[in-house]
C-alpha cells in the first residue's frame, strides 16, 4: 500500500480474555463516546444494521436496541463465541454473529441501511476492495460509516504505523466509488465519517 499501513499483519492478540477486557473497559466510554456516536448514526427502528469486527458486541449490542436486526461481523472465532455468550446473557434475539474472512464480510447484497467500521478499517487486506464489497451490500439508500483513530501518537488505539490516516482513508473510499455524505467530529481521538455509493 502506498501510504505504508501493514494491512493485516497485526490480528488479534494470544491473550483473548485481556483483549475483550480492554474493549470492554469502562474508561473506553469516556472516549468513545458510544451513546452519542448511536445518535448520530440516526438507526431507525426497523432499519437492518451491520457492525464489521464486531468483537465482543460494543457497539452491535447497543445498536440492537434501536435496529430491526444487526449482523455482528468478525474474523476471530473466538472473539465470536464471547459475543455469542453475551448476546445470550442481554436477551437479545435479533444479533447474529457472522464469521467473515479477511477479504470479504460475507453479508447478504442489498441486505443492510448501515454497515458500521469500527477501529477495523486497518486490518482489511485490501481496503478499497473491502469497501466495495460492503458497498454491495447496502439497501438502496444505505450508508458506511468509519470510526477510527487519527494517524498520530495518542494515549488509546494502535501503533501509529497501524493506523489509517483520515485523508488517506477518503481516497481509498473514492477509489471504491463512496462519497463523504457526512462528518461528525465529537470524538477526541478518531475521526468518524459516513459515506454513501456515489
Amino acid at each position: 500500500m502506498s501510504h505504508g499501513h501493514p494491512h493485516g499483519q497485526h490480528r488479534n492478540p494470544e491473550d483473548l480474555e485481556s483483549y475483550i477486557a480492554r474493549m470492554e473497559d469502562p474508561e473506553r466510554a469516556s472516549w468513545q463516546k458510544p451513546d452519542e456516536v448511536l445518535r448520530a448514526l440516526a438507526l431507525a427502528p426497523g432499519q437492518l444494521a451491520c457492525d464489521i469486527g464486531a468483537g465482543p458486541g460494543y457497539f452491535a449490542l447497543r445498536m440492537a436496541r434501536t435496529a430491526s436486526h444487526v449482523f455482528a461481523v468478525d474474523v476471530e472465532p473466538r472473539i465470536l463465541q464471547a459475543l455469542q455468550k453475551r448476546i445470550a446473557k442481554s436477551g437479545l434475539r435479533n444479533v447474529t454473529p457472522v464469521l467473515g474472512l479477511d477479504d470479504d464480510p460475507l453479508i447478504p447484497e442489498q441486505a443492510c441501511d448501515l454497515i458500521f467500521v469500527a477501529n477495523t478499517y486497518h486490518h482489511f487486506p485490501d481496503g478499497p476492495a473491502y469497501l466495495r464489497r460492503l458497498a454491495r451490500s447496502l439497501k438502496p439508500g444505505g450508508r458506511i460509516a468509519n470510526l477510527d483513530f487519527h494517524r498520530r501518537e495518542l494515549p488509546v488505539g494502535p501503533p501509529v504505523e497501524h493506523k489509517v490516516a483520515r485523508d488517506d482513508f477518503l481516497r481509498e473510499a473514492g477509489a471504491a466509488g463512496l462519497e463523504l455524505a457526512d462528518e461528525h467530529d465529537f470524538l477526541p481521538y478518531q475521526y468518524f465519517l459516513v459515506l454513501r455509493p456515489r
